[in-house]
């Protein structure tokens, strides 16, 4: 079914602005990736009306990554007068960190991917902070409530998740309607956290349409086993990371005390 891009688009940009009316903010900080979540985010909050500010926080960033953001920046500035930019170079703070650190041990690749999308989340809610404004997350349906592809506080620690409710092919629908540029529409999707060309297809092993299938048929009570070839092992790609990341996707586990003792 194709969705109806006009009317999402306009129920989205009115929940933000009725979000930040409710809660007293006075707009959003987006963390610009180059990647198309960021930017169709970072389109609908400039939509608004209210003041947007999108952030670049390279850290060893691939200079392809970092042209897109700044493609889009400069194109979502010259449409909407609302919208500012920052940039935060974190590559020295993020090598100073790894300085007092550890050196080694298991998952130190993939330890240090996520530092960098902490130290982000901290720069956002910082310039937030001084702003009075949201973290708005750029997160879609398939990664935060399918297999939990994102840092647990990092790209995860957010205020509001505006297009959490969108897959990632919506969200390109919708990033084409928005008038994203072609830069951001073409490019493989990517976390950018590992300083090189490595795609979100690369680390999952499976496609995002892929994942979109399975986790259909895994919410109408599949199994892998009901599958074979290829679609048996998307199902068990997701069905993994799916188990794997409900710490991510679950609230905080709280030890409630019995009332007898």
């Amino acid at each position: 079914m194709v969705m109806n891009v006009v009317g999402v688009t306009e129920y989205i940009v009115s929940w933000l602005s009725g979000y930040a009316a409710g809660c007293g903010s006075k707009g959003f900080v987006v963390g610009i990736s180059g990647g198309v979540d960021s930017a169709v985010v970072s389109a609908l909050c400039a939509r608004t009306g209210l003041p947007t500010l999108c952030v670049e926080l390279p850290i060893h960033q691939a200079a392809a990554q970092v042209s897109r953001a700044a493609e889009h920046i400069d194109n979502l500035m010259a449409r909407y007068p609302n919208v500012e930019r920052a940039t935060a170079e974190l590559t020295e703070p993020y090598e100073s960190l790894l300085a007092v650190l550890p050196t080694e041990g298991d998952n130190f690749q993939l330890t240090t991917a996520n530092t960098r999308a902490r130290l982000r989340m901290t720069t956002l809610y910082f310039y937030a902070g001084l702003r009075g404004s949201l973290v708005a997350g750029t997160g879609n349906k398939i990664e935060d409530f399918g297999i939990g592809f994102y840092t647990k506080w990092g790209d995860g620690g957010v205020d509001i998740s505006p297009i959490g409710d969108l897959t990632k092919t919506e969200v390109f629908e919708l990033g084409a309607y928005l008038g994203v540029c072609d830069s951001i529409l073409t490019a493989k999707p990517t976390d950018g956290l590992f300083g090189d060309d490595r795609s979100d297809e690369d680390q999952i092993g499976a496609t995002y349409p892929e994942l979109e299938w399975a986790m259909e048929q895994y919410n109408k009570g599949a199994r892998a086993e009901d599958f074979e070839g290829r679609e048996k092992r998307v199902m068990e790609i997701y069905i993994w990371r799916n188990r794997a990341n409900q710490h991510k996707m679950n609230p905080i586990p709280v030890c409630v005390l019995p009332k007898d003792i």
